[in-house]
């Protein structure tokens, strides 16, 4: 006697046919419209790719013969980094605990939601636009950059966490007549520690990468060496800073993950 046995099979995400196919159509519609109404100039992309192989070529083998102004500049970097990183986390608990709102009155809830928004409306390059044309070219404006960019990430990460809390432990201490800040110190911050932490080992690795990209702008670091040695066409030396930056933000992904393991 042979026994029939029905197999479970994931559901559609639109149960509907008639509307999956229709969404399906409408989808492949669109990617054929935006491809075509592109304005891809294909004379200029065959010319690019000319160039292209003058870079590659010029860039091979990298140089790496002014190993003094690349650790400066990468010793620059990690200065902004760090700086940012510290600057951005003490401005990001207190913002943090204004958009959470399980612990903020409902106008400081949207004063702080509204700080998160606008720190993480814009591209890190546009805020080192801004940044440079306001103190001018160096570190400082590099560091203000990812001071903004840090608050952008670890103050929404940090509130959601406070949102998530067992709110019990806060409660017995209010029942207690525990003033806020004694609330805060002994039930909050014990549950959000380690997010805390892990927020920002994560924050630091990312700045770390963000620096090189806010240096082509004039925001410092060995993103700016970087685009300084495009601009003098020295492709040996732009790959063998490429390839530091590559080889530090792999060290550094590892040794941020060895910890986040760790603590968490």
């Amino acid at each position: 006697m042979s026994e029939t046995r029905d197999t479970w099979q994931k559901p559609p995400f639109i149960a509907n046919p008639v509307i999956r196919w229709a969404v399906y159509l409408g989808a492949a519609v669109y990617f054929l419209w935006v491809g075509a109404t592109m304005p891809i100039d294909w004379a200029r992309v065959a010319d690019g790719l000319g160039r292209a192989g003058r870079i590659f070529g010029g860039a091979f083998p990298p140089s790496f013969e002014r190993s003094g102004l690349l650790i400066d500049g990468f010793l620059e970097s990690l200065k902004i980094a760090i700086l940012a990183t510290t600057g951005g986390v003490l401005l990001s608990i207190p913002i943090a605990f204004m958009a959470a709102r399980n612990v903020a009155p409902l106008p400081v809830y949207y004063i702080g939601r509204f700080v998160i928004i606008v720190a993480r409306s814009f591209h890190p390059v546009i805020v080192a636009i801004i940044f440079v044309k306001a103190v001018g070219f160096g570190p400082f404006a590099g560091v203000l950059t990812l001071i903004v960019y840090s608050i952008g990430f670890v103050a929404k990460m940090l509130a959601e966490r406070i949102e998530e809390i067992d709110f019990g432990q806060v409660e017995a201490m209010r029942a207690a007549g525990a003033p806020f800040l004694s609330t805060m110190f002994y039930a909050i911050f014990p549950q959000i520690m380690p997010r805390q932490i892990g927020l920002t080992i994560y924050q630091l690795d990312s700045n770390l990468r963000a620096s090189a990209v806010v240096g082509i702008v004039g925001a410092g670091g060995i993103g700016a060496t970087l685009a300084n040695a495009f601009g003098r066409y020295d492709y040996d030396f732009a790959l063998a800073i490429t390839i530091v930056i590559v080889g530090v933000i792999l060290i550094s992904e590892g040794v941020s993950g060895m910890i986040r393991k760790r603590i968490g």
